[in-house]
């Protein structure tokens, strides 16, 4: 066989790069649908509501208020300290949190770091929305 003719030669190319292209197809296709079959596809949007807070700290303990963002639920949200329980109970005045409401925590030390922790209504993940540190 000549050189010339070697490289010239493609009759052999089409189908293989047929075959790895339904191959690759039918890969795509099977993870896209047992993506949705498993559930998975409905996690996927359920992540953390965006929302801002700000922490006000005082000799008795700290105001948090919701800045903006999504109104939450009071139900998922919870503060906790460093010390590891929530400082004072759930304080928000009702069933939801929307812009511009506060909550009065007490019991935190100075040097404290107080968390606000959104826990998922479906699947009890949690995910800490604002945190910030008590002045020594």
């Amino acid at each position: 066989m000549q050189l010339k003719q070697l490289l010239t030669e493609d009759r052999a190319v089409s189908p293989v790069i047929g075959v790895i292209l339904m191959v690759a197809i039918t890969v795509i296709l099977a993870a896209v649908i047992g993506t949705f079959v498993l559930g998975l596809g409905d996690q996927v949007s359920e992540s953390a509501p965006q929302a801002s807070f700000s922490f006000d700290f005082n000799d008795t303990g700290v105001n948090i208020t919701h800045e903006g963002g999504e109104t939450l639920e009071a139900d998922n949200i919870n503060v906790s300290g460093d010390n590891g329980a929530d400082p004072s109970g759930n304080n928000w005045a009702g069933n939801t949190i929307s812009a511009g409401d506060t909550a009065p925590y007490s019991g935190v030390d100075p040097g404290e770091t107080v968390r606000v922790i959104w826990t998922n209504p479906a699947g009890g993940a949690t995910n800490t929305i604002a945190r910030a540190t008590a002045p020594q």
